[in-house]
């Protein structure tokens, strides 16, 4: 098992990383814990990505990975621009990179993501417990001279702490992008909840052939909770969260153009 407080980095992975509103606004805002405040749009992002060669990690493997969750408010990314988010979903096709997450507090299962592309024709497909889940299409270009580099945050709990970190990447994306369908496929799944609004909006979203990023060592507890523990005199409320604990640094989230 690898040491969830060591960093890992991931280059050259598939990525269709994209938000919808939600058909159900008060499903999604359900899902998200105490402590922490969805946006009022009730924002809802996923992210299907395909690692296809050992060589592309540091030390997870070939493996694939789709997780969703639900944006929010006044916690955002270095840079202000890019919200935090609250992983609801986990799957991933790697036992060693679900022990990992899980161990970072990630809601992680098992299960596999494929990404297939023929021309125009991108087909992203969830599986877990033998079951499509989300299926989405987009309609992709080539890739050209510009680069979408920043941070995402995503907050998780560990042992009752909410912490967070932050996950640097780099990605060269297509153009044109459009997502063309959103399908949730199983009504009894608990990720139905996350289903998006008919018609479908799309606040953001992009497939990039090619992405770098990291997972950070350590995690952060969130300042908020901290506060409120340290006031009721409890244990310290780094307990629980593995690793050091490491604030995160501002880098402003930008395109840049190579």
């Amino acid at each position: 098992m690898l040491d969830p407080a060591d960093p890992q980095l991931v280059v050259d992975s598939r990525t269709l990383h994209f938000s919808w509103l939600p058909a159900d606004p008060d499903a999604v805002a359900a899902l998200v814990p105490p402590g922490l405040r969805p946006r009022r749009d009730r924002q809802v992002f996923m992210n299907q990505y395909v690692v296809e060669d050992d060589s592309q990690t540091s030390g997870f493997g070939a493996y694939s990975l789709t997780y969703l969750g639900v944006a929010l408010e006044g916690v955002n990314a270095p840079g202000g621009v890019r919200p935090g988010g609250w992983w609801t979903h986990y799957v991933t096709s790697s036992p060693l990179v679900r022990e990992y997450a899980a161990a970072r507090g990630a809601p992680a299962v098992l299960g596999r993501t494929s990404i297939e592309v023929r021309g125009e024709a991108l087909v992203a497909e969830t599986v877990a417990d033998g079951s499509p889940l989300i299926r989405a299409r987009a309609r992709v270009g080539e890739t050209g001279h510009v680069v979408h580099a920043g941070h995402n945050r995503y907050f998780t709990r560990c042992a009752g702490q909410l912490v967070s970190s932050v996950y640097p990447f780099i990605s060269e994306t297509v153009d044109p992008f459009e997502i063309e369908s959103v399908e949730f496929l199983e009504p009894g799944h608990p990720v139905y909840a996350l289903r998006p609004e008919n018609p479908l909006l799309i606040t953001w979203g992009f497939y990039a052939p090619r992405t770098a990023f990291a997972y950070p060592g350590g995690l952060t507890p969130y300042p908020g909770q901290q506060a409120r523990a340290e006031a009721r005199g409890d244990a310290s409320p780094r307990a629980g969260a593995p690793g050091p604990q490491r604030s995160a640094v501002r880098v402003v989230d930008q395109p840049v153009r190579r």
